[in-house]
């Protein structure tokens, strides 16, 4: 009986990772794809040694697969780099069978819900300390975008436990209106860009919708607001755009701006957007 050639998994190193870590990761992530409910058309695994040496877990492996058109990511980090692969191993396990009973479910015509296991071993990793930068030096270094297709809250949803991302922005079926949900204590928490008009849905028990309004500012004023807030995130409408941004703390002291796609500003200067 013919056996399968191994998919060749893309591998990315940044900083001073030792070649055992890649190749670690890159097994550990081929032994996940047997059990991906959908064909695996790309597989990269990602390390990266964190810039500054005090920061505890300074390992990070991140795994990211496209599953049949839809992006499926873990990341951990740990003290070691045994550690983190095995954090990484085991976000992506959950993320890979949680994908294939939301596939069974939409299949079958089931809706899915939220229930709170969806939380249990998905957390992403804790943020550490951000490395200091004086205030100079913490420009826009990164603009990253998301899609303008609907969702309702509840895909919106599953798509942030499938990324393990702290946060996920998309556009709200119902209403049309630029979204974020993030998770709070208990579930999750969305809020709109113009909360209070239309009824978003379906909503299920585990999201509540936030009715504060949202800032309208350029993304200047945004990381001036993030600053005053100390909140990690936050989201705005961007004044210049007029659409939902989200401007984020980076682990390396900088700031991250995400914007619908094909969306075009005009950044400050000297942001390296």
């Amino acid at each position: 009986m013919k056996t399968a050639p191994a998919m060749h998994v893309q591998t990315e190193v940044r900083g001073d990772v030792p070649e055992a870590a890649a190749e670690l990761a890159v097994a550990k992530v081929r032994s996940l794809l047997r059990i991906a409910p959908e064909p695996v058309l790309f597989a990269r695994v990602t390390l990266t040694m964190a810039a500054d040496p005090a920061v505890a877990r300074s390992a990070i492996v991140q795994a990211s697969l496209d599953l049949n058109g839809r992006l499926i990511r873990a990341r951990a980090a740990g003290a070691t780099w045994r550690d983190a692969v095995e954090r990484m191993t085991s976000r992506l396990r959950v993320r890979l069978e949680r994908a294939a009973r939301n596939w069974a479910a939409t299949r079958g015509g089931q809706p899915v819900s939220l229930p709170h296991e969806w939380r249990h071993g998905s957390m992403p990793t804790p943020r550490g300390p951000y490395f200091l930068r004086s205030p100079e030096d913490r420009a826009i270094v990164r603009r990253t975008s998301y899609a303008l297709t609907r969702q309702t809250p509840d895909e919106g949803a599953g798509d942030l436990e499938l990324l393990g991302y702290d946060f996920h922005l998309f556009t709200e079926k119902a209403t049309g209106q630029d979204s974020v949900i993030y998770r709070v204590d208990g579930g999750y928490r969305m809020a709109r860009v113009r909360p209070g008009v239309g009824r978003p849905g379906p909503v299920s028990t585990s999201i509540t919708v936030s009715e504060r309004p949202v800032p309208r500012l350029a993304p200047a004023a945004a990381v001036d607001r993030l600053e005053a807030l100390g909140q990690p995130f936050l989201f705005f409408v961007n004044s210049e755009t007029g659409h939902g941004s989200l401007i984020y703390h980076r682990h390396d002291g900088r700031y991250g701006l995400i914007a619908p796609a094909g969306v075009e500003y005009s950044p400050p200067a000297g942001t390296g957007v």
